[in-house]
């Protein structure tokens, strides 16, 4: 079987409020900044491909008057990585211990994804990454799935995928994938043992 894993939220935690409640003071005026100005439709438009300068240059012709904390949100991005996710990253170790084939698909910014690469040696163990801002697909398109099974000339049958979003584990079992919703680590090493593959 391959496990095809996501990443954020899965095995690296990001969370915009962790750098900006440095920005903020008000947690009131940091919610409205997180809903209005850089809302997570916002950056859903990063992790398909807009570049971060074009993101920055549209949300601060919106909001002028907040254009250093918006500029932040590319200058100060790495913050927003607060810590690799270690039970689940252990799990990733075991399987890659155990020659299982890895694979992942993640909607991340392209740019920011190869820089999260160079921090997070993890990583270097799949055989294989769709990265969304590069292919300017996004997760839950069945397209994204399929470009990975294309490229790797893989089976839906024959996967496993790992995501923390109920619509995309939908979306991968609608192609045929076999799929796990993540909550926590516990739960996934329960559901991998149950399936023989730990």
């Amino acid at each position: 079987m391959n496990v095809v894993f996501d990443v954020g939220q899965v095995l690296i935690h990001w969370e915009p409020r962790a750098l900006y409640r440095k920005i903020f003071t008000d947690h009131a005026e940091m919610e409205a900044f997180l809903t209005e100005v850089c809302p997570p439709s916002w950056n859903v438009e990063l992790d398909r491909g807009m570049s971060f300068a074009d993101g920055v240059k549209e949300a601060t012709r919106r909001h002028p008057h907040l254009a250093a904390e918006i500029a932040a949100y590319d200058e100060r991005w790495e913050e927003m990585l607060t810590h690799a996710i270690q039970g689940t990253v252990d799990i990733l170790e075991e399987l890659h211990r155990q020659e299982t084939p890895l694979y992942a698909i993640t909607n991340w910014n392209g740019d920011k994804f190869r820089r999260t690469r160079s921090l997070y040696s993890f990583l270097g163990v799949f055989r294989d990454i769709v990265v969304s801002g590069d292919e300017k697909l996004i997760k839950p398109d069945p397209a994204i799935y399929h470009l990975l099974l294309t490229r790797n000339g893989l089976k839906a049958q024959d996967c496993l995928f790992i995501d923390d979003s109920a619509k995309n584990v939908e979306s991968a079992r609608a192609i045929g994938m076999e799929a796990h919703h993540f909550t926590s680590p516990q739960a996934l090493r329960s559901d991998l043992i149950a399936r023989g593959l730990l």
